[in-house]
């Protein structure tokens, strides 16, 4: 036996990494660590976390009470609960005779836990996802085997849009139960916004399809004159509405670290999520939620959002103008995320699909996302068949602008080496 292979316990599956961490991993392999001076991070999920001009001062202390020490509650504290509905009331439902309560909020320790919780209390339905998307969707649509995962295919072509008559074809044409998306998309950076999201919004009430809308990326929005976009905007009745959102600190407040995030909806599904986080996690973190419930005031999130679009917007322009000009095409500029989507397929032979642009790129210690890791396939039921973005990659612009710049630059010199 090979000393150096560590073999999988027979009870055990091995469980492939989500495409971050696959990245991360090899990069470590290489030398790389966070904050590290010599790389570029245009692979990392988490935005720029340090001063932003015109942002409200970085918290970078935490006071931890008395009754701290003691299990927060499943569904989070009370004060939180009701700040979080609170700003989507001020937000984005002023004036509507239907208001969220602290009863239809459930606070979990991080994006995946909350995604978890609610995948786990899905009855057994058709839940429709689209392609490309959020890497974890295939892990967790596959592990909770109650409902059946049905793949929606974007057509890159059309700049990966899909219009309200194909929502209401889908829903009727599969029977889908629910719907599981993040808005804006990650990776492609498309936002559903305005009048279509208000129509999508009145499909699921009147064909009884759940939305679950995963809105992490909802401050960053590059089209239109809204600088946040939620479903949460077009509920007539919070109670009877099937729209289900997930949000939370980690990329629209820019404190990943602190894993606080949040699930808004109705009454019957918070408590059936809230029963799931009793066996799947236990709650989250007490002094976390305490210090999270003041950055939920309106005008800190005004502040902090006008400095990330003045900010994030610049970067925008700069990755996408750079990759353009070394030959990196884009099926759809981002209207959202912090994320380009790049069509490496009009590049030299060597660097063409995802997998071998990203080994090039690591050799100059620049990070990127292969497109494979976005085509969802829970239980791998495609039976190895080429993934349809093998040519596609993720780049981030989460970094400062100054590694942007550099990872640019560098990425340059890959290209003209594999001429």
């Amino acid at each position: 036996m090979n000393p150096n292979v560590v073999s999988t316990p027979s009870a055990f599956r091995p469980v492939p990494r989500t495409g971050v961490i696959y990245v991360m991993t090899e990069a470590e392999r290489l030398g790389f660590r966070m904050h590290h001076p010599d790389w570029c991070n245009l692979g990392q999920g988490q935005p720029d976390t340090g001063e932003l001009p015109g942002a409200p001062p970085r918290r970078e202390g935490l006071g931890i009470e008395r009754f701290d020490q003691d299990y927060a509650p499943i569904a989070g504290l009370w004060e939180l609960r009701e700040a979080i509905a609170g700003l989507y009331n001020k937000l984005l439902r002023r004036g509507l005779p239907s208001q969220y309560s602290a009863e239809n909020v459930a606070v979990s320790g991080g994006g995946r836990v909350s995604l978890m919780r609610a995948c786990a209390a899905v009855s057994s339905v058709n839940l429709g996802h689209f392609l490309p998307d959020y890497t974890a969707y295939a892990e967790l649509l596959d592990i909770f085997r109650r409902f059946t995962p049905i793949p929606i295919l974007l057509d890159p072509e059309s700049g990966y849009c899909f219009t309200p008559a194909q929502l209401e074809r889908e829903i009727l044409g599969r029977g889908l139960g629910a719907i599981l998306m993040s808005n804006p998309c990650n990776p492609t950076g498309k936002v559903v916004h305005g009048a279509d999201l208000e129509r999508w919004v009145s499909l699921a009430r009147t064909l009884d399809c759940t939305l679950m809308m995963d809105e992490f990326y909802s401050h960053y929005i590059w089209t239109g004159d809204q600088k946040i976009v939620s479903a949460a905007a077009y509920v007539e009745d919070v109670e009877r509405d099937p729209i289900v959102i997930f949000d939370g600190l980690t990329k629209n407040w820019r404190y990943p670290g602190w894993r606080v995030t949040w699930t808004v909806g109705p009454r019957p599904v918070i408590e059936a999520i809230t029963s799931a986080g009793s066996f799947l996690d236990g709650g989250g973190s007490a002094p976390m939620q305490r210090a999270a419930a003041d950055l939920l005031d309106v005008d800190y999130v005004e502040k902090e959002t006008n400095a990330i679009h003045s900010a994030f917007r610049e970067k925008r322009d700069l990755l996408v103008t750079g990759l353009r000009k070394l030959g990196v095409k884009f099926d759809a500029e981002p209207e959202g995320t912090f994320y380009g989507w790049g069509d490496l397929s009009a590049l030299p032979e060597s660097i063409r699909t995802g997998e071998q642009f990203f080994r090039a790129a690591l050799q100059k210690k620049v990070i990127t996302v292969p497109g494979t890791f976005f085509d969802v396939d829970p239980g791998q039921r495609r039976h190895g068949r080429p993934s349809r973005f093998r040519h596609h990659m993720r780049f981030s612009f989460g970094p400062p602008r100054s590694r942007v710049e550099e990872a640019v630059r560098r990425l340059g010199e890959v290209v003209a080496e594999a001429k």
